[in-house]
């Protein structure tokens, strides 16, 4: 520096600026991926009804989910599945379809002993409505059983039902109003038979 005046930086020499500091923003952090215990206690009893639709047979569902949570347990289980439900009922419906290919099951739905999914109780009515509904889901047609198991029972929306069983939306909603109406009519005589006068 001669005269007070500050040289420009000649070749090879740069001028080094003090780093600046970005500001960075994370995303969210994401929930961790629940272990196999976890999942079985939240979510066996949903999975063995939804698998005893599919087989008619309260032995093969529990063979069925079996098998699924040994098939879980040997695959790492992502973290931050926006909906742990409806991820576990697709691969759940997944299996199952497997499993009815398999086999090839193919059966006569009056034919079928229904799988007993109500809780009977002392009341000789209810055992009734409890005996009659078991026998009525088992008439109706595997794609609108699932469909109904899962809105009424698992409670899942036709959004959510159309993914778990890669339908579309408008399928899902269609199968469980069929379902609604063969209900009905099963279950009508019943209902004029139970309710009070």
């Amino acid at each position: 520096m001669t005269g007070g005046k500050a040289r420009p930086a000649q070749f090879g020499q740069t001028k080094i600026s003090p780093p600046r500091v970005l500001s960075v923003k994370l995303p969210p952090r994401m929930p961790a991926a629940p272990t196999l215990p976890e999942l079985y206690d939240a979510h066996a009893a949903g999975l063995f009804h939804y698998f005893a639709s599919f087989t008619g047979s309260e032995a093969d569902a529990k063979d069925l989910l079996q098998e699924f949570f040994i098939k879980l347990g040997r695959q790492t289980i992502p973290a931050g599945i926006v909906n742990l439900r409806a991820w576990l009922l697709r691969l759940a419906h997944r299996h199952a379809i497997d499993w009815l290919r398999r086999h090839r099951v193919r059966r006569d739905a009056e034919e079928a002993a229904p799988v007993e999914q109500f809780a009977t109780d002392a009341d000789p009515d209810q055992a009734e409505l409890a005996q009659r509904l078991s026998r009525a889901l088992a008439l109706l047609p595997l794609e609108q059983r699932s469909v109904a198991q899962l809105k009424l029972w698992d409670g899942l929306t036709f959004e959510e039902i159309a993914e778990v069983q890669g339908i579309p939306l408008n399928t899902a909603a269609s199968r469980y109003r069929y379902a609604l109406e063969k209900l009905r009519s099963e279950l009508r005589p019943l209902y004029d038979e139970l309710k009070p006068s």
